[in-house]
């Protein structure tokens, strides 16, 4: 089934397309690959990042971050770049490269052949250092609103923490359980009693 990708803001668009047009920019950003790359290199994929903030019995509450777009040269992604908000609106915030940028090619390949349709997010873990595409189930919602569903579907990505398989889909309803456990578990050192 078809993997929907919403739009992202045309502000966050033209902040990256002006970053990369920017010698400044791209010679100072700590990504070799995107400074060396031969060829065109342009912004796809737009992916509105949210932040897990809390997952508890009462609920779940996340925020949108950033909108990320993956740099193509060619036939491959060989960086992002991540925009944020800011009070006069969206701006670049950064260039960067790593296992995340294969990871989440790798998951939105994996998803597009899935029998059911999806909304392609990013949902963010902080405290697990963790980072999941989030496959939304409502393909015509706004990529910049809304919590995960219980019937979406969140892959985490590589590197995942101990204990959690890359590339693995789950529910969301019996993933967020097991963030909330670890979340909340009791630290490993504590103070003699």
């Amino acid at each position: 089934m078809p993997l929907h990708v919403p739009p992202a803001p045309a502000p966050a668009l033209r902040t990256v397309l002006t970053a990369l047009g920017s010698p400044t920019a791209v010679r100072e950003a700590r990504t070799p690959s995107l400074r060396m790359a031969e060829g065109p290199v342009t912004p796809e994929l737009p992916l509105p990042v949210h932040v897990l903030d809390r997952t508890d019995p009462a609920g779940t509450s996340t925020r949108l971050a950033a909108w990320r777009f993956l740099i193509r040269c060619g036939e491959r992604s060989v960086a992002a770049a991540d925009t944020m908000l800011t009070p006069d609106g969206w701006a670049f915030s950064h260039f960067f490269e790593g296992p995340y940028i294969t990871a989440t090619e790798h998951a939105l390949h994996q998803a597009e052949n899935m029998k059911q349709s999806f909304q392609a997010r990013l949902l963010s873990v902080p405290e697990l250092y963790m980072l999941t595409l989030w496959l939304h189930g409502d393909c015509a919602a706004d990529g910049a609103t809304g919590h995960p569903a219980p019937s979406d579907l969140l892959v985490p990505l590589a590197p995942a923490p101990p204990g959690i398989a890359a590339h693995r889909p789950h529910r969301v309803a019996e993933f967020l359980p097991v963030l909330t456990h670890r979340l909340t578990a009791a630290p490993l050192l504590s103070s003699p009693a």
